[in-house]
């Protein structure tokens, strides 16, 4: 098992990307620098005037055109998204067919019906007026994607900017701009202008250089609180729509389907090698089930075939990068030197992390508090459902949360209190459908994704009223 140290290595005017287990290169990309970002510009301008001229029709056969070709091209997708962010086939797959479904959703989207008539005359001195509202483009949106869902999350960026009649600027990630560019290429070959998508490649100076200009309308982001901070001190007086990330919480009770409760939870931990946004990080588990539910969670833990995510068996491939492993092996080395006991895992090899489990970690400690991005989870016993409540919302951001109980009255009650953009009962905190809303809650939350709900964040209403 080898990897490279890091998967993207910048050079004078070309990004290299490699895959992450093998270290094998898959490509090169150009590479921009703010110098560029007027020429950029005026590129998404042209988009954005060719975009808004297509009818809701137009767009909407585009975007049904390029799902039915994402689909014909399911395998090769799956390939390229397992070799360049270093899920498995299994995720992979899983993934190019979420994609599919937003880019379905985005279709219908594009033709929904997005206005109404307003009641004028039923106000005192409108009697002779009709109008209505329809929902108008914004103009250019930047959008900045992550790796960890390389080709659904710029679905999801995309999809509703055309949809709405926006031009974008897709900023993928160093890691995986490959998969970025396959969906783009997908939509070009489905019959979108060039101009209405423009893919650069650059670090953060492009990023802020780009999202500084004036006639940018929106920045859409997925990525890190440090970066969404920056952006926001940067973008000036436009839209943001961001998706931080987040540390969720699963709440155990002693009334629970125990086994459920495991199952959910592994998948939800160590899927995508932990790298998951609502993946869950934190397991609290009333006393009186405690020791239960930890020997049945560590032993399906132990189970997990990790390795090579070519390989159909595997349940964990590899991090997205050697440093990333690292930095989790440091976190989870930190949170034992404050008093945590390793129950299984904590063992890496290059850039894969064998799944990992903790218990007695401080509550005040790096790896309860931050989001690990990584296939680690803390378990902790709890007394009292006010108690699990404190700890579960005693963080600055929340984007999931999760539940497990057979008792109505107490899941509807958990669910109000619960601080997060999503509460799921019963099920792992990762659930998630590319229709739902989906977003943040507390600190940095901005907006919302979902096809239909970023439609709306990407649009704007426009009032149209007569005097008859």
């Amino acid at each position: 098992m080898t990897a490279v140290l890091a998967p993207a290595e910048l050079a004078a005017d070309r990004l290299s990307v490699f895959d992450p287990f093998t270290g094998e290169q898959l490509g090169q990309v150009p590479l921009s620098t703010p110098a560029d970002a007027d020429a950029i510009m005026e590129r998404a301008r042209i988009g954005a005037s060719l975009s808004r001229d297509l009818s809701k029709f137009a767009r909407h056969r585009i975007l049904d055109r390029a799902t039915r070709l994402l689909g014909e091209r399911a395998e090769e997708a799956a390939s390229l998204v397992m070799r360049e962010a270093g899920k498995t086939i299994t995720q992979a797959k899983k993934e190019v067919q979420r994609a599919i479904t937003t880019m379905s959703l985005s279709a219908e989207a594009a033709r929904a019906a997005d206005g109404e008539v307003i009641p004028f005359d039923a106000y005192e001195g409108s009697e002779n007026r009709r109008g209505w509202f329809t929902r108008e483009p914004l103009g250019v949106i930047v959008a900045i994607t992550p790796y960890n869902d390389a080709l659904n999350l710029v679905a999801h960026k995309i999809g509703p900017a055309i949809a709405g009649g926006n031009s974008v600027i897709l900023k993928p990630s160093q890691f995986t701009p490959l998969t970025a560019q396959l969906l783009v290429d997908v939509l070009i070959d489905a019959g979108l202008p060039d101009e209405i998508v423009t893919v650069v490649h650059g670090d953060r100076h492009l990023a802020q250089a780009l999202i500084g200009i004036r006639d940018v309308r929106m920045v859409s982001f997925t990525g890190g609180f440090a970066t969404g901070e920056a952006i926001a001190r940067g973008a000036g007086l436009k839209k943001l729509a961001m998706e931080l990330g987040g540390n969720a919480p699963v709440l155990v009770f002693a009334d629970a389907d125990i086994d459920a409760a495991v199952d959910a939870c592994v998948s939800g931990a160590f899927w995508a090698a932990g790298q998951n946004c609502v993946g869950a990080q934190r397991i609290l588990v009333e006393r009186s089930v405690y020791v239960e539910f930890r020997d049945r969670f560590v032993a399906r833990t132990s189970a997990l075939r990790v390795g090579d995510p070519a390989d159909p068996r595997t349940d964990v491939g590899a991090m997205i990068s050697t440093d990333s492993a690292m930095r989790v092996e440091r976190m989870v080395d930190d949170a034992v030197s404050a008093g945590a006991n390793v129950l299984t895992g904590h063992r890496r090899e290059g850039s894969v992390y064998w799944p990992t489990v903790v218990e007695n970690a401080a509550l005040s400690c790096e790896l309860w508090r931050e989001e690990a991005f990584a296939p680690v989870v803390a378990l902790t016993a709890f007394d009292t459902e006010d108690e699990a409540i404190a700890q579960a919302n005693d963080i600055e951001y929340a984007l999931h949360a999760a539940a497990f109980t057979s008792e109505l009255g107490r899941a509807l009650r958990v669910a109000e209190r619960l601080e997060a953009g999503g509460v799921m009962i019963n099920d792992s905190s990762d659930y998630r459908i590319d229709s739902m809303p989906f977003g943040g809650a507390k600190y940095g939350s901005m907006g919302r994704e979902g096809v239909r709900f970023a439609y709306d964040e990407m649009t704007q209403p426009k009032v149209i009223c007569i005097n008859t």
